[in-house]
């Protein structure tokens, strides 16, 4: 029987998904982070066809969204992107090592993925941290600092002042880069990737994530099977159920 179960660690709420056999026992590891205005539970069947594998999933609540909201105003939410992307790549590791350290998981056997900003989220963990062993991003972007250029020249174009001077814009593009897989590809290091992204996407632009994964295709020369990219030709901002199953069988593959 698969159980959830609420947990907080460090003041992160989270969700806590696994098969009730497993609960106690060391297991496969997948963190699993929700996309920009949705919350934890909107992914609850992500865990859920992977506590039925046998691993165990914890989806957490990202800065100013659900339990951790303290405004409704998207466009104030859009100024706070990066801010609440960064802090969840931060988190990432608490959260690790809080089942590490409780001896629930197996450190070779960890996977991180997500939708949307948690797709984001994803790839710039990878030039963070090597305890990742398999990834999958469902439409985000590793272009940080290109995608961050392109979500500014979207509010001006819908009227919206931002309170940024262009030192201010700079100063972030700087802080954002070391966190940029498209400028640090090295730090793949061969290690399992999968993309999903809907051809038709608004709003994580379809183009750049599909190049970068052109670019690196020659450094899996070795391992053509570690890296994979499903394109969906009738897909927007929305997972097909095809890329639901991909990440499941991804994650079953590589970090068995």
């Amino acid at each position: 029987m698969v159980i959830v179960e609420k947990l907080h660690i460090d003041n992160i709420p989270l969700l806590h998904v696994v098969n009730q056999e497993y609960k106690e026992k060391k297991t496969p590891f997948v963190i699993f982070v929700h996309g920009f205005t949705s919350a934890k539970e909107n992914n609850l069947h992500y865990a859920y066809f992977l506590a039925e594998k046998g691993f165990r999933v914890v989806l957490p609540e990202a800065l100013f969204h659900g339990e951790r909201s303290d405004t409704d105003e998207v466009t104030d939410l859009s100024l706070k992107f990066w801010q609440i992307v960064i802090n969840e790549i931060n988190e990432l590791e608490i959260i690790k090592n809080y089942f590490e350290e409780n001896n629930l998981i197996n450190s070779e056997q960890i996977g991180v993925a997500g939708t949307s900003m948690g797709g984001i989220t994803t790839l710039g963990a990878l030039t963070q941290y090597e305890w990742i062993k398999a990834a999958v991003s469902l439409m985000g972007s590793p272009c940080y600092t290109a995608f961050l250029t392109r979500q500014l020249q979207a509010l001006k174009q819908n009227g919206v002042k931002l309170p940024l001077t262009e030192q201010d814009i700079e100063t972030q593009k700087s802080k954002l880069a070391k966190f940029d897989l498209s400028l640090h590809k090295d730090k793949l290091a061969k290690r399992p990737l999968l993309f999903w992204h809907g051809e038709r996407d608004q709003v994580v632009p379809f183009g750049p994530t599909y190049q970068f994964y052109k670019e690196i295709i020659p450094m899996y020369a070795d391992h053509p099977e570690r890296l994979k990219f499903i394109a969906d030709a009738k897909a927007d901002h929305k997972v097909s159920q095809e890329g639901v199953q991909a990440l499941v069988n991804w994650f079953d593959r590589y970090l068995r």
